[in-house]
């Protein structure tokens, strides 16, 4: 069974709208926004309207997926000006996380890019039966307790995660995405 509820602020968003999400017609380019979630970041809800409060472990339910943008606390603003930001988050029980992954997460919370490393599609269906996320455009799947590893289609590599450590109770980025965030290297490029 495919699942395709994204938590978005405690509302269920449709699909769609994160295939195509890009930087905002109405705002200028701003570098802060283009840039990757960097360390201190807040984590929060993703959405054509990008939200201020942070997120924290307890507000989404076990395997919901969350997707969200870096939150720049100095700036006040979300780093939402390109969709190779944007993070999935979900939460499991830290008993069936990877030694790895526990590491890298935050009371049960994992964070992963939300970009597919084949041809850089929204990953947001995750396959309760198999326990696995896939990318709906071709099919590639990934095991996010395991490192996000590839466990079936074209992908050539895992998912990039993202380190989270809690503070106050919010989830806030303790690292750099693990690995280059996107699709393929295009040759000759």
């Amino acid at each position: 069974m495919v699942s395709r509820r994204v938590i978005i602020a405690g509302g269920v968003v449709a699909l769609g709208d994160f295939a195509t999400m890009t930087a905002r017609a109405d705002e200028p380019t701003d570098p802060v926004r283009m840039k990757l979630p960097q360390p201190g970041d807040w984590l929060v809800s993703a959405g054509n309207d990008a939200g201020t409060t942070p997120l924290k472990p307890d507000d989404f339910e076990p395997q919901d997926l969350v997707l969200a943008w870096g939150f720049d606390t100095g700036r006040k603003v979300p780093r939402d000006g390109s969709r190779l930001n944007m993070v999935l988050l979900m939460r499991f029980d830290p008993a069936t996380l990877g030694k790895a992954e526990r590491k890298l997460a935050a009371d049960g919370v994992i964070a992963f890019s939300a970009i597919c490393t084949h041809q850089q599609c929204t990953v947001t269906d995750w396959l309760k039966s198999a326990q696995v996320l896939q990318c709906p455009c071709h099919q590639s799947r990934y095991d996010l307790r395991h490192g996000g590893k590839v466990v079936g289609g074209p992908a050539p590599r895992a998912l990039p995660a993202l380190p989270l450590k809690s503070s106050a109770g919010v989830l806030v980025v303790a690292g750099p995405f693990t690995a280059r965030v996107g699709g393929e290297q295009q040759q000759g490029a």
